[in-house]
């Protein structure tokens, strides 16, 4: 086959030749646009996940949909340690420039961009009196008005954060649009920027303002937003994203396949399937390596079995490697037990079951290291905020990566 006619794109945030299986997250964002378009109530949206099942590529489709509706938008990635009011005053920033041309009053925009500067400019009170604000809180915007002063500068986040995106709401409406930011990444948010993109959220959907923020995470983000505010629970609509079902994979597959006039036999999509377990990254990948090997058209469970190993070994470089190899001995420890637990052996002591996804107790963690709970809290703590593994219920773990286990018990201790 043609390796430059190979349509797959196994890719970080890559949108795939075909997005299979999302039509339902599409349409109800479509839903929530034309509701907020004829000033009905509607609540934001979060899109939860474990990693390569497509968050990134859903969010940016999202947020298509509401530039092709004429909305202002911006995009965000949450990092750890890093204050929301930079990122979030750049996509505000972003949104607004594309609604002031259908501004009648210039001066209108000019007003809410000097409110914009006064917020990003404001760094929250540091823990020592007189003491400077950090390189990224001197961030300097690129707004040519004078920062406002008396809105959205108080320093509390909260209470600009609300004020912020009450006047970008203002501004939308007066366009008779609204104004979409999203975040990806938004589990890494601190505790205190969490909270006041709540409470933010919660006082538009009071007022009915056209501001709705997208934000994509890991499963665990229900409960970092329940953690900040108790009624996060009912102010978010959450949708979860997970791996494709067998058509919905097949589709992903076939669609760009046809296009190339290129089929598959039945039994190479069966193949293909177990080996990607429908995680759409997966499938990418396997996709990719068969193509470049398949010598021709239709292509065969033969091909999949000679192609596999070279995609399994990308995989192990670029998806599994590069984030084992941020984990410290005693991490490592930790998640090859939690990979060991999550086979189940038959009497003959061949594997019957392998819930390589599932959830772990951290109780019978500890008992497989011989450990005693609170000693392993350090490692366990570091390998959440790496972002490696994450809790879904209290006294359980679960990798957040699919196949991760898979992966760990084929490495040297």
């Amino acid at each position: 086959m043609d390796p430059v006619r190979n349509p797959y794109a196994p890719g970080a945030g890559q949108r795939p030749p075909e997005l299979a299986g999302r039509g339902r997250e599409l349409d109800v964002f479509d839903i929530v646009l034309e509701r907020i378009a004829r000033g009905r109530p509607e609540r934001s949206l979060m899109l939860t996940g474990l990693r390569g099942v497509g968050k990134t590529v859903l969010l940016n489709t999202l947020r298509s949909q509401a530039i092709n509706r004429l909305w202002g938008s911006g995009k965000i990635e949450a990092r750890p340690e890093q204050s929301l009011r930079r990122p979030v005053a750049a996509a505000l920033h972003m949104a607004v420039r594309e609604l002031a041309p259908r501004h009648r009053a210039p001066d209108r925009i000019d007003t809410f961009l000097g409110v914009l500067k006064a917020f990003a400019q404001r760094s929250a009170p540091t823990g020592r009196a007189g003491a400077a604000p950090k390189l990224r809180d001197r961030w300097q915007p690129g707004i040519d008005v004078p920062a406002a002063s008396g809105r959205a500068d108080s320093g509390d986040i909260e209470i600009d954060l609300v004020e912020l995106f009450s006047d970008a709401a203002a501004v939308a409406s007066d366009v008779g649009t609204g104004i979409a930011i999203f975040i990806d990444e938004m589990q890494d948010l601190g505790p205190e920027d969490v909270s006041a993109l709540c409470a933010a959220c919660h006082e538009l959907s009071q007022l009915g303002a056209p501001l709705i923020v997208v934000g994509a995470g890991l499963p665990h983000l229900p409960a970092v937003l329940s953690a900040a505010k108790s009624y996060s629970e009912r102010l978010f609509r959450y949708q979860r994203i997970d791996r494709l079902d067998r058509i919905a994979a097949d589709q992903a597959l076939c669609a760009p396949a046809e296009r190339e006039e290129v089929e598959y036999e039945q039994k190479a999509l069966d193949l293909l399937y177990e080996k990607s377990g429908g995680y759409p990254y997966f499938v990418q990948a396997y996709g990719k390596a068969t193509w470049d090997h398949a010598p021709r058209s239709p292509i065969t469970a033969a091909d999949v079995r000679v192609a596999a190993p070279e995609a399994e070994a990308e995989l192990a470089v670029g998806f599994f490697g590069s984030r084992f190899e941020r984990a410290t001995p005693a991490e490592r420890e930790y998640m090859r037990a939690m990979a060991t637990m999550s086979v189940v052996e038959g009497e003959s002591g061949a594997v019957v079951r392998d819930d390589m996804d599932a959830a772990v107790p951290t109780a019978e963690i500890a008992r497989a290291l011989g450990r005693k709970p609170a000693s392993l809290s350090p490692a366990r703590d570091a390998l959440i905020k790496k972002g490696l593994i994450y809790s879904g219920e209290r006294g359980t773990v679960a990798f957040t990566v699919p196949h991760f286990g898979r992966y760990l018990r084929t490495q040297p201790a």
